[in-house]
């Protein structure tokens, strides 16, 4: 069986890959007959669907569509591959609280054919990746992302996980170097770089 571990193996890579510091390495490798065989053993009711790689500037998964209408979202990380269960847990909860859609899980994947973690199908959400497009109207982008984050600060969720005591007090300058290239990377492709970005 093919070792999708094996750090010397090849891996799908993205446009944003070239820029240094802004992804990071995948720990696993992922490609289309992997999510195929995933497919066709675990959610036989969606084996014939066209199995399609998403281009995308994400840093924890690897996207794939199924079909027309669905994605297969399967983490690139160790470290992503931990918020599986929460995503799956949660956002079917938050999600008729928010003004945006967000991808509600449909079906949870398992580890298997040599793929180490859990994984999602989730809906297709038609739309571009800022980070690989111009953005035509920032205003109204930074409208609908307030409102966004408006309403999911508004949501009382009393049994939800808190941050680990860790992360909450961490040096913010452990992470403001890539929160900073992240966003200016995003807000250049419109020939932009608002002042609040620059002083993070």
């Amino acid at each position: 069986m093919e070792d999708h571990l094996h750090p010397s193996l090849p891996l799908g890579r993205s446009p944003l890959d070239s820029v240094p510091g802004t992804r990071p390495a995948a720990d696993v490798r992922i490609d289309i007959p992997l999510v195929r065989r995933l497919v066709a053993v675990q959610f036989p009711q969606w084996a014939s669907l066209a199995v399609e790689p998403v281009e995308s500037a994400g840093w924890d998964n690897t996207i794939f569509r199924l079909g027309s209408g669905l994605a297969a979202r399967l983490p690139r990380r160790r470290v992503s591959a931990e918020h599986v269960s929460q995503e799956h847990r949660w956002l079917p909860v938050l999600a008729p609280h928010l003004p945006l859609a967000v991808p509600v899980p449909l079906g949870h994947g398992v580890p298997g054919e040599g793929y180490p973690w859990h994984w999602t199908v989730c809906p297709w959400l038609t739309g571009e990746l800022a980070a690989l497009t111009r953005v035509a109207d920032l205003g109204r982008a930074a409208t609908s992302l307030a409102r966004f984050i408006a309403a999911l600060q508004a949501i009382d969720l009393p049994a939800a996980p808190s941050t680990s005591s860790a992360a909450l007090h961490s040096p913010l300058t452990i992470t403001t170097p890539e929160l900073r290239l992240q966003f200016c990377r995003t807000v250049s492709m419109s020939g932009h770089c608002w002042g609040y970005g620059r002083q993070l």
